[in-house]
């Protein structure tokens, strides 16, 4: 059974074909397009899926989507301008109508979770939670196994938790949430910032850190720190068997990751946080897997 599995990111739209013995067997990646608004990033996401149909006989299309989604109805009920236009946009409909295949449309964090705990880092865990490090900050909690959504599919959303009250303004309409501090894109502003060299994107700033630059030690020290409060207090409030970190960020790790191990052995309690093992794969991987639960889901119930 070939399912399309696709991530929507603020920057990148990845897609490949994956079946139900995990197995992968195609990818695609287009720009999103983001900034020429929602008809964009539409037009990009059919040609993906149009691209995918080719080389594969799929039988139903899996969507991770940065945004805040309505599983039931694969609705987008909130979007921030990351993805300008996105918001109120009914992309299960629009997917089917145009592709007469079922679609199933999630969270782009949770996609990346389900992925994990299917063929990464979670597979032997129940109670997970995964922070994902990359042009924003997305998250995601799985609870016995499954995805916890809350109420107002908002579940997970740990970005636009307040890490410094009163703090830098977000694009959501609070000021001091996580994401201003810990995404890709605040380490690069504040590695600007902060040092005479020029950096167009993390993996530099962390090799600089790597080469010694004290000003860069200093900003890399600081994103640590503020990481570990992060994941301090989703130990304190989830209690999970384990805290996944994925995104782009983590790239890097082979730079960064032994320092925040380090601070993380001086806490006064056990944190057991692991790097996310599928990569970018992650989202597309998990939104397949989505897509052959409901199909098998849809099976069972036929039989019965």
């Amino acid at each position: 059974m070939f399912i399309a599995g696709i991530d929507i990111g603020g920057t990148s739209i990845k897609a490949m074909i994956v079946d139900e013995k995990k197995n992968v067997h195609f990818s695609f990646v287009l720009p999103t397009a983001a900034q020429d608004g929602k008809n964009a990033i539409l037009k990009n996401l059919f040609l993906c899926i149009e691209t995918c149909s080719k080389e594969y006989a799929i039988q139903g299309i899996g969507i991770g989507t940065a945004g805040r989604v309505n599983v039931k109805t694969g609705e987008i009920v909130y979007a921030t301008d990351n993805l300008p236009g996105w918001e109120g946009t009914k992309l299960k409909e629009l997917v089917e109508s145009e592709f007469g295949l079922p679609a199933a449309i999630e969270n782009d964090a949770n996609a990346a979770l389900i992925g994990e705990m299917w063929t990464g880092a979670a597979q032997n865990y129940q109670d997970a939670v995964m922070l994902t490090l990359g042009t924003g900050v997305g998250g995601a909690q799985a609870i016995r196994g499954r995805v916890h959504h809350g109420s107002g599919w908002s579940g997970g959303e740990w970005g636009h938790s307040i890490l410094y009250p009163g703090g830098k303004p977000c694009n959501c309409g609070l000021k001091g949430c996580i994401e201003q501090y810990l995404s890709g894109r605040a380490l690069l502003s504040r590695a600007n910032t902060e040092s005479i060299v020029i950096f167009r994107n993390g993996s530099e700033v962390f090799e600089e850190f790597e080469k010694g630059n004290p000003d860069i030690i200093k900003v890399v020290e600081g994103y640590l720190d503020d990481l570990v409060t992060v994941l301090t207090t989703l130990r304190n409030g989830m209690d999970p068997e384990v805290i996944l970190i994925g995104g782009g960020v983590i790239d890097s790790r082979r730079i960064w990751w032994p320092l925040l191990e380090s601070k993380l052995a001086a806490l006064p309690f056990q944190l057991y946080v692991r790097p996310a093992e599928l990569g970018n794969n992650a989202g597309c991987v998990g939104a397949g897997k989505m897509m052959l639960d409901m199909l098998l889901e849809q099976s069972v119930n036929k039989v019965l």
